[in-house]
């Protein structure tokens, strides 16, 4: 869906805003097609509001990738206990005391792509004690574990497990292909609204052409029924053309308001700046270029680059991993379970006299241990312990996710024909884009030659009421065709851009027929 853009609208932006963007007198805006379009990408509040929807989904993927990163915890503790001793052989005095401290030096977990987890452990203590017969005091100890658990059959797998991603990252892919759609359908608003006013400003002009024709054909009135050679009648009915001509040019004053302020709201021209603003004058004048495109091609372009049918493919994309998980969840549930430990001991050996638990026994000699000697015992893995074991349950609910699986099947059948009613959809908005844009290019060949008949027409029934062969009635209404066929001819050239432009939203291709490159408005690389 990113295009290349051989020139990209951003330069253009940038360039403009050097100059102002648009050349300004004093409150009039003077602006071109494309300075229009720039403008209403970079202002427009849609666009605004829809460009944080892919990067709002980014940090969905970011926050679901999150999941693999592993867990690290450390702690400490301390205690002391102390009770009475009633027996000689608890301690000597009245209190028999213990002190602790542990350590949890490494403590890490990790989610596995495979659905299982497996866990890091490396933990130590430190006991005293004033209790009798014991030979060693203080004692260390040290602990380096291994945990491995990991389904076999439900939740096994990298596409179960990667589910959250992969629907996370489907949901950017429709994040983006919404904005593009907003792009297109603004680009097309903005082109119809610029040639809605720009014909809505041509037809002022032929108004007010038609206007002079009949004021002038009046005076000529006037002047020949002051010399006798016109009935007064025929000043009233140029009076009564006049009067009918003025409320044409004011609605036609009207109709360029109202196309104006339509534009004005596209660009998000509000506020202070609507005030402050008089007027927007477009710079480009009504052509046109012969554009042809066939059916099949139309067709094929809309098919690779329709927002909305890739959204539609996105969403079968999903319904399938939900269609798989449904599936996966059906199954048993068989853990396997692994652990494996080293522990280590170590601390100061006590040597007695006498037996350790005779109340007479002496300490005679110590051989000092720290720390240091459990670790070593630990990582030399003297005394390896493990355990492996395998866990089988058959949940009663498995046959209720049936109904799961069901919805999940019918859910996937119905994105697909969706698909297929689209494509249709598609087909039929395509005839009706082409047949309006082959009738349009028509229309304007056909109204040409019926205006530069009616400029003949009008010669020449002027040139017969200048020898008396006519009558102002005739010329009138010939002044009215040509009105007519002028306002017909500026019609058919705005409506052909117009439906220029539907065809190619229709196609999918406004934004690389623009220049507009989507990486400008979309977050880096998935």
């Amino acid at each position: 869906m990113r295009k290349k853009a051989l020139l990209p609208l951003l330069i253009i932006a940038l360039a403009l805003a050097g100059s102002g963007f648009a050349q300004e007198t004093g409150t009039t805006l003077s602006m071109s097609l494309e300075e229009v379009i720039v403008k209403a990408l970079k202002d427009n509040l849609g666009v605004a509001i829809q460009v944080l929807g892919p990067q709002i989904s980014a940090e969905a993927v970011n926050a679901a990738r999150e999941q693999y990163i592993p867990t690290m915890s450390l702690s400490y503790s301390s205690r002391k206990t102390e009770n009475a001793a009633f027996s000689y052989l608890d301690a000597p005095g009245d209190s028999s005391i213990n002190r602790s401290r542990n350590f949890n030096f490494l403590n890490l977990n990790q989610e596995l792509p495979t659905g299982g987890t497996l866990a890091l452990g490396f933990t130590g203590y430190r006991t005293a004690t004033n209790t009798r017969g014991i030979t060693i005091n203080p004692r260390f100890g040290t602990t380096l574990s291994f945990q491995l658990t990991q389904p076999l059959l439900r939740n096994f797998g990298l596409k179960v497990n990667r589910r959250e991603i992969m629907v996370a990252k489907n949901n950017l892919g429709v994040s983006e292909e919404s904005l593009r759609n907003t792009l297109m359908t603004l680009i097309y608003d903005v082109e119809s609204a610029y040639w809605n006013l720009v014909y809505s400003i041509e037809n002022l002009e032929v108004r007010r052409q038609s206007l002079a024709l009949a004021k002038d054909l009046l005076e000529k009135n006037r002047r020949s029924v002051e010399v006798g050679t016109l009935a007064p009648m025929e000043v009233l009915s140029a009076q009564a053309e006049v009067a009918t001509r003025e409320a044409d040019l004011i609605q036609a004053e009207t109709q360029i308001k109202n196309s104006e302020d339509q534009l004005r709201l596209l660009l998000n021209i509000t506020g202070d700046e609507d005030k402050a603003l008089t007027a927007l004058v477009p710079k480009d004048k009504p052509t046109y270029v012969a554009r042809e495109v066939s059916l099949e091609e139309a067709l094929a372009a809309a098919i690779a680059n329709r927002p909305d049918l890739e959204i539609a493919k996105i969403g079968v994309e999903t319904d399938k991993l939900n269609l798989s998980f449904a599936k996966n969840q059906t199954l048993p549930d068989l853990n396997l379970s692994a652990s494996y430990s080293s522990p280590g001991i170590d601390g100061t050996q006590l040597i007695y006299d006498l037996s350790p638990i005779d109340p007479n026994a002496q300490i005679i000699d110590r051989i000092p241990g720290d720390i240091g000697g459990a670790m070593k015992q630990t990582f030399k893995f003297t005394y390896p312990n493990w355990n492996l074991g395998l866990t089988l349950s058959l949940p009663l609910a498995n046959v209720f996710s049936r109904a799961s699986l069901a919805q999940a099947r019918l859910n996937l059948r119905q994105s697909m024909l969706d698909i297929e009613n689209q494509k249709q959809e598609i087909y039929l908005e395509i005839k009706t884009a082409v047949r309006s844009v082959e009738a349009n290019f028509k229309r304007i060949q056909a109204y040409t030659t019926a205006r530069e008949l009616a400029e003949q027409k009008l010669a020449a029934e002027e040139e017969k009421r200048r020898v008396g062969m006519s009558t102002n009635y005739m010329v009138l209404t010939y002044q009215r065709d040509l009105a007519n066929a002028r306002i017909s001819e500026l019609n058919s050239i705005v409506s052909y851009n117009v439906s220029v432009a539907l065809l190619e939203r229709a196609m999918g291709t406004s934004l690389a027929t623009k220049n507009i490159n989507m990486t400008d408005y979309v977050p880096g690389p998935k």
